[in-house]
């Protein structure tokens, strides 16, 4: 019998790998969306859940297959928000993203440089039936990138539980905890309910 196929609407190798390690136990064949199934799509949402459903949709029906994506980023409080949905087109690189931000944090005392992970995941079926379970992560942002591990906001992200950057923490340690961690969990049921009607 043939595995069921997720195809992840992401080319981002971090969110795959993180996508595949919270979904690892369910009798699933993840697999990343071809690149042709990716072209063209336009994150043109205003929320992470619009965006997460453009693109898991359009995912599912290039494809034929169930379809999960997911839109995440960062909300810092001091800037009202930002860069919030325009996380990934705050600078070209990561490395120049996390410089834009604590530049534009240079003089915010610690008090107030509180921020937040959001995630939106999305699961669209090829019939056009969607299901999208949301996390948030807590935090704030530190004073210069600290940590190697992770990707994008990662090593300015500090998260005052584990007393660490995100991108200090292991892949088991900010699984448990982070934004897209709690989302996945919650789209599971989602996963399991889909699968079952397909």
């Amino acid at each position: 019998m043939c595995r069921r196929v997720l195809m992840i609407a992401s080319s981002n190798p971090g969110k795959l790998r993180e996508v595949r390690a919270l979904l690892s136990d369910l009798d699933l064949e993840v697999l990343p969306a071809p690149s042709e199934a990716l072209n063209g799509i336009e994150e043109t949402g205003k929320t992470f859940a619009e965006n997460a459903l453009i693109k898991a949709h359009a995912v599912a029906q290039r494809t034929g297959n169930i379809a999960l994506a997911d839109d995440s980023g960062l909300e810092v409080d001091a800037l009202d928000g930002s860069p919030g949905v325009l996380s990934s087109r705050f600078a070209p690189t990561d490395e120049e993203r996390n410089r834009k931000l604590l530049n534009l944090l240079e003089d915010v005392p610690d008090e107030k440089r509180t921020a937040r992970f959001r995630c939106a995941v999305a699961v669209v079926t090829p019939e056009g039936s969607s299901e999208v379970r949301e996390g948030i992560c807590e935090g704030t942002i530190g004073h210069e990138p600290r940590g190697s591990n992770g990707f994008g906001y990662d090593p300015v992200f500090f998260f005052p539980p584990l007393g660490r950057t995100f991108a200090e923490l292991s892949s088991e340690e900010k699984n448990a905890v982070s934004h897209r961690g709690k989302a996945l969990r919650a789209a599971r049921e989602a996963l399991a309910s889909v699968f079952a009607s397909s």
